[in-house]
């Protein structure tokens, strides 16, 4: 399902701070972060749908998507929401354009919100209902609803992320090492909301109350990786931090300079 916190333009040497769960079956079949053959595309993949929950190009470009969780939408979709990330990533389109353009095929996917973005602009969107719109400098947090409703899971992310992280992120002298406990000490916040603050999205209560915390663990589904990715003036800094498997607890760390996009 997901859950994701942006800080867009507010720190003075990262455009772009991004936080981010990626949510999903255990048995579902991954790729973890890495350059793909034969196109701009850094990201995981997946590999049973195809496309990526989130990535980045090396000329700026970046994308993530999240579900919007509507257990009473019982349509078949032939299209993969992953595509969507993974079609902005190899589009040479403004952000904004290439938004605009979704909204006319938005209703082939299933539920989902979108934030996209280069150097100089970021987009969310969401096929149930908001439109295409040019964000200013802030922060903005999502998880299966839409940005603009209240959800206690997203608000006690938005808590953390804001009153941890990004002070941290502004004082020179925090050290790397001291960066990333924080970020996954978020992450890995298992701490479930009261029943009386549960959204309804047409699941059973057992169900909302699982999926209410910004790490989830289930025996079949949960928090599969989370990432920590920062945009600077000169290069990507994207941290992914396996969460279950044969691989939990090990990370993958790409440093991946920027270039500019005529020499895509």
């Amino acid at each position: 399902m997901c859950i994701v916190a942006i800080a867009w333009r507010i720190l003075e040497h990262t455009p772009l701070c991004l936080i981010s769960n990626r949510d999903e079956f255990y048995h579902r079949p991954t790729q973890a972060l890495s350059s793909w053959s034969d196109s701009p595309v850094i990201a995981g993949k997946d590999l049973q749908s195809g496309g990526t929950w989130m990535g980045v190009t090396a000329t700026g470009r970046w994308a993530i998507v999240t579900n919007f969780r509507d257990g009473r939408d019982q349509q078949s979709y032939a299209t993969s929401r992953g595509h969507l990330v993974q079609a902005f990533l190899e589009s040479d389109l403004a952000p904004i354009r290439f938004a605009k353009q979704l909204e006319q095929q938005q209703r082939d996917y299933a539920g989902f919100n979108l934030f996209l973005g280069d150097r100089e602009q970021a987009i969310y969107m969401s096929n149930r209902g908001e439109a295409p719109q040019v964000l200013a400098k802030g922060v903005y947090v999502v998880s299966n609803g839409l940005m603009t409703e209240h959800w206690e899971k997203t608000r006690h992310l938005r808590k953390r992320f804001t009153q941890e992280l990004l002070p941290m992120l502004q004082r020179e002298q925090s050290s790397e090492a001291e960066l990333q406990y924080a970020v996954w000490d978020i992450l890995e916040d298992e701490r479930k909301i009261i029943p009386e603050l549960l959204p309804d999205t047409g699941i059973s209560a057992e169900m909302e109350a699982l999926l209410s915390s910004t790490f989830i663990q289930s025996p079949v589904y949960g928090t599969r990786c989370s990432n920590f990715l920062r945009m600077g003036q000169e290069r990507w800094d994207w941290l992914e931090k396996s969460q279950q498997g044969e691989t939990q607890g090990q990370s993958v760390e790409l440093k991946i300079p920027l270039i500019d996009s005529t020499k895509r």
